[in-house]
């Protein structure tokens, strides 16, 4: 907590670019300090994203996972990704609390 304020990380496959947008905008109304990603490179057509961008991303996106209390998985559908399994398991192994949007 930062000054009574949860920390929480979004995380989930960029390609629920509408739902990232939705969940942040609840948390951040309900009184919580709201990390996400920098980009949706699902649905960001005209950035390419390259093996060294991919991999810049994932270690900042660890980076707000370990400033977090907890992540909130945007599992639309049930569908969870490899790298979003990766990022939960990171955040199980830094005693992180995970909450699931469904």
């Amino acid at each position: 907590m930062i000054n009574g304020f949860k920390v929480i990380t979004l995380c989930g496959s960029t390609r629920f670019k509408d739902d990232f947008i939705r969940v942040q905008q609840e948390l951040a109304l309900s009184g919580n300090i709201v990390l996400s990603v920098d980009l949706f490179s699902h649905s960001d057509a005209q950035i390419d994203m390259t093996e060294e961008l991919y991999e810049l991303f994932d270690k900042e996106h660890r980076a707000k996972i370990d400033l977090s209390d907890a992540i909130y998985v945007i599992n639309k559908g049930g569908y969870i990704g490899n790298s979003t399994r990766s990022e939960i398991e990171y955040a199980k192994e830094h005693n992180k609390e995970i909450i699931y949007m469904e």
